[in-house]
């Protein structure tokens, strides 16, 4: 009986061709130019046999100039101490056990900072290498974080150096020459560093909420909330610091659904938008408190949503401004503050399930607009 027909068990399986392996790029259909980072392979002799389009950019090398070469001549790295990398790792003669190297910061020649990653692809547990793959990224996004880090570091120093400094020497003087001062005198002084420790107080404040808002850690507790009668302490509370009060004008339409919401982040974000208002803009601030369609479910024909729009006269906000106003460090003007307000007013809106705005109003001022879905408790729904 011939071998070639045999019709035994199994024959039949063992005649197929193997199942191509989950992950290569050819059999995904994925073209290596089409991968976001850098792709560099090289073969069991060390000589590049791909290099992608975005390893091009990241290392202005042409590809042409890369393929057949020494992976060492063709992406000549360095480390942060000037060691050639290649060199100090061998990844072809060390260790037979090494799988490969952990992402970490290189150089490129002309000090070019990239992001490497290598693996070693062996075809049996501590065989020879058949392939080194690496992996380059632009470090420009990791930058761009240190630097808004750094940045924020800068600003708080500078926000508390000036009351540190107050409260530090109101109270040495008070301590050195208590019995020089009347009792107007230090009350003046006290209130003073009352005042400066209140500053204090709402920078750190503002560095949590910041901290929470970017981990997703920023916890709403919702209780039922009267937002005209939260308008109106506003309002009273400027009026009470010297504002005239016919500069406000607060108008609420009725019926508005019941609001469920965290009371103290609602009047965070009602302070700092009248502030803004009151500092940055002039003329009449208008307060508008309406039903409204929630943000998230504008089909719905029932109003399930409140909406609360702050508008002033003043010069308003430049139209290419107005993609940077929720950014950290924004400042509408020169006149102090640490351009962290905003940025934490649009975290607690969201947080919130609601969505905030910006844009010009009717008197040609600035117009900020947030709606809060009118979502209950967990407990309740």
């Amino acid at each position: 009986m011939s071998v070639g027909t045999s019709s035994a068990p199994g024959a039949e399986r063992t005649a197929r061709p193997p199942a191509p392996r989950p992950g290569d790029l050819a059999d995904l259909g994925i073209d290596p130019d089409q991968l976001p980072d850098g792709l560099v392979v090289a073969d069991e002799h060390g000589r590049v046999v791909c290099f992608n389009a975005a390893a091009v950019r990241i290392t202005a090398v042409p590809a042409e100039r890369a393929l057949g070469r020494s992976l060492e001549t063709a992406l000549p790295l360095e480390d942060l101490e000037g060691r050639r990398w290649w060199q100090l790792t061998d990844p072809y003669g060390g260790l037979a056990i090494r799988v490969g190297q952990p992402e970490r910061n290189l150089l490129l020649p002309g000090g070019r900072e990239v992001l490497v990653s290598a693996r070693y692809v062996r075809t049996r547990p501590t065989g020879p290498v058949r392939r080194v793959v690496v992996t380059l990224r632009d470090t420009e996004a990791r930058r761009r974080t240190e630097r808004s880090h750094a940045e924020l570091i800068a600003t708080v120093a500078h926000e508390l150096r000036s009351p540190l400094t107050s409260v530090k020497g109101f109270t040495a003087t008070l301590l050195a020459k208590w019995e020089r001062f009347t009792d107007d005198q230090k009350r003046l002084m006290l209130e003073t560093v009352d005042a400066d420790a209140d500053r204090v107080t709402r920078l750190i404040a503002e560095l949590l909420d910041i901290s929470r808002i970017d981990s997703g850690r920023l916890e709403v507790r919702r209780q039922p909330v009267d937002i005209g009668a939260a308008v109106g302490r506003h309002i009273q509370a400027h009026v009470a610091a010297g504002q005239p009060a016919d500069r406000f004008l607060l108008r609420v339409q009725h019926p508005l659904p019941a609001l469920w919401a965290d009371p103290d982040k609602i009047d965070q974000v009602l302070s700092n938008l009248l502030e803004n208002a009151v500092r940055h803009g002039e003329g009449t601030v208008t307060i508008d408190i309406t039903p409204s369609a929630s943000p998230r479910e504008r089909e719905h024909a029932e109003p399930a949503a409140t909406s609360v729009t702050v508008s002033d006269e003043g010069p308003g906000i430049p139209e290419e401004s107005m993609n940077r106003v929720f950014t950290r460090f924004w400042r509408g003007s020169k006149r102090g503050g640490t351009g962290l307000g905003l940025y934490i007013v649009k975290g607690i809106v969201e947080a919130h399930g609601g969505a905030i705005t910006v844009g010009r109003a009717p008197g040609g001022g600035a117009e900020f607009r947030f709606t809060l879905p009118v979502a209950a408790p967990a407990y309740l729904t």
